[in-house]
């Protein structure tokens, strides 16, 4: 990864294909329930930012791979961080479901 790569924004639709890639994969939307429930990507896990603490009652395998997304992006990277301070040691941040392209359930 070059410096620059730091400023380039997530690109989820690019992260959801390495998710589904990846064996065992978990994909996470750390968005509130209310907006989960407006529409979210199929197969998705929510547990929100707010209550990312608690992620060891669902997330039991701290080395399963772990896409997390949100809304624009900002809390998938807050999540991020809280996930590796808890010893999840194969987390991406894939972005926000802004910019996906693809279809999302209700």
């Amino acid at each position: 990864m070059g410096f620059f790569d730091f400023f380039r924004p997530k690109n989820i639709n690019q992260g959801i294909e390495e998710y589904r890639k990846t064996q065992g994969a978990v994909l996470l939307d750390v968005r509130t329930p209310e907006e989960y429930s407006e529409g979210h990507i199929e197969n998705s896990v929510n547990i929100p930012v707010q209550a990312i603490d608690r992620a060891g009652e669902r997330l039991p395998k701290k080395d399963a791979a772990l896409f997390v997304y949100c809304h624009s992006g900002v809390r998938s990277a807050h999540a991020v961080r809280l996930l590796k301070k808890m010893g999840y040691a194969n987390v991406k941040d894939i972005g926000g479901i802004l910019s996906y392209r693809g279809e999302t359930v209700k």
